[in-house]
């Protein structure tokens, strides 16, 4: 089998970890390379911006942990500065990754596009997305996996919306009548 890039977008999220946990245990076979990506908000001062990216150097590096069960599995961490979507998206096709894993939540930056596909279209790879559940029985990670199709996605143009003015036929019909 040939090996696979799979990137692994890492936020600060309960999402993200059982994303990768579920691609662990699930999809990522021994000789495949993962790359933990980690994009950190822009910032202006120098400072600021040197400590988002320590505290996503290490949030990357808590989840390389969790990335320690495979055999012969090359690890990569990219800590980058961006806007999440844009620069996932950027990073993605430059690494010319097969498999794009992310965590769903609330906030997660595929809900954030103008359009839900239009991020996922410019990916030239899968996409898995993992959403936790709440439940989790006896130490087993409880989620559910979406898959997202990139090549058939199919958006139906915009309806045209039509006017439709309602006149009752008593207004219509009536005339005035002149008092003299």
């Amino acid at each position: 089998m040939e090996s696979q890039r799979v990137v692994v977008v890492v936020e600060d999220a309960a999402a993200a970890r059982a994303a990768l946990q579920w691609a662990v245990g699930n999809f990522i076979r021994g000789g495949d390379s993962i790359t933990l990506l980690h994009v950190c908000p822009p910032a202006r001062s120098r400072r600021k911006r040197r400590r988002l990216r320590l505290v996503g150097f290490q949030l990357a590096l808590a989840f390389k942990d969790l990335c320690n069960g495979i055999a012969e599995a090359k690890v990569e961490i990219v800590v980058t500065e961006g806007e999440l979507g844009e620069t996932v998206v950027a990073t993605v096709n430059q690494l010319g990754a097969t498999t794009l894993v992310v965590g769903l939540h609330d906030k997660s930056f595929l809900y954030s596009a103008p359009s839900p596909y239009t991020r996922v279209r410019s990916l030239g790879c899968r996409v898995l997305a993992v959403r936790q559940h709440v439940t989790a029985r006896d130490g087993f990670l409880n989620a559910e996996l979406t898959q997202i199709e990139t090549i058939s996605l199919h958006i139906p143009p915009p309806k045209i919306p039509f006017p439709m003015f309602t006149f009752p036929l008593g207004v219509i019909w009536r005339r005035s009548k002149r008092r003299k």
